[in-house]
């Protein structure tokens, strides 16, 4: 697979995976139940899923009141994406 392919594959998975996990957490949050740590958000964020938990975290209302998630997970996405179009250009 060519590494352009597996780039945006990649990106793609990993987003799906951070939003579907912000909105997981929500869910759990909202029926108090045992939530997702919120290393395991960070660790999504910072592998790849930047983009998907920032939109997760705007679109569920979650983590909105953490001034590190919301610059945080914010950053990362812009890193992330750069780094994506830069491959993408290659």
């Amino acid at each position: 697979m060519e590494l352009t392919t597996f780039a945006m594959l990649y990106f793609l998975v990993i987003n799906c995976i951070a939003l579907m996990t912000m909105k997981n957490d929500k869910r759990k949050a909202v029926k108090q139940q045992y939530r997702i740590s919120e290393k395991t958000l960070w660790l999504l964020a910072f592998i790849g899923g930047g983009t998907g938990a920032t939109a997760g975290m705007f679109l569920f209302r979650h983590k909105t009141k953490h001034l590190s998630f919301r610059i945080g997970f914010q950053l990362l996405m812009i890193i992330q994406l750069v780094l994506l179009i830069s491959i993408i250009m290659k």
